[in-house]
C-alpha cells in the first residue's frame, strides 16, 4: 500500500519524521521588531512592539517584548528593523534567530 505522499513511510498510519520535520519546519513563528543592542558575541535583543485591546474599555494598548535573537555574523546593527524565527532554544534566553535585516538604521 505506497502513495505518492511523502508523509507517510510504507506502513499505514505512521508518518515519516524526516518529513512531518520539513513541513514543521516551516510553521515556525516569525516576529518582526526593532534591535535595542548588539553588544553581546553573535547576539541582538529585538523589541517587538504590538497593539492589544482591553477586554472591558476596548482601548487599543501598546504592548512590547524583549526577544534575544541568534546572529551569527553579528550585521545587525541598533534600530535596524529586523524579521526573526523561533528556533530550538541555544540558551537560557535565546530561542530566536536572526532571518533578515528588513530596514537599516539611518547613520548618524
Amino acid at each position: 500500500m505506497s502513495t505518492n505522499n511523502p508523509s507517510t513511510s510504507a506502513v499505514p498510519g505512521v508518518v515519516d519524521p524526516a518529513a512531518a520535520g520539513a513541513a514543521e519546519r516551516n510553521q515556525r513563528k516569525v516576529m518582526r521588531g526593532i534591535v535595542t543592542s548588539n553588544k553581546m558575541q553573535k547576539t541582538v535583543v529585538v523589541q517587538v512592539d504590538r497593539k492589544v485591546r482591553h477586554p472591558l474599555y476596548e482601548k487599543f494598548i501598546s504592548k512590547r517584548t524583549k526577544l534575544y535573537a541568534h546572529d551569527e555574523n553579528s550585521e545587525a546593527k541598533v534600530g535596524d528593523v529586523v524579521e526573526l524565527a523561533q528556533t530550538r532554544p541555544l540558551s537560557k534566553m535565546k530561542s530566536w534567530r536572526l532571518v533578515r535585516i528588513i530596514q537599516k538604521a539611518p547613520q548618524a
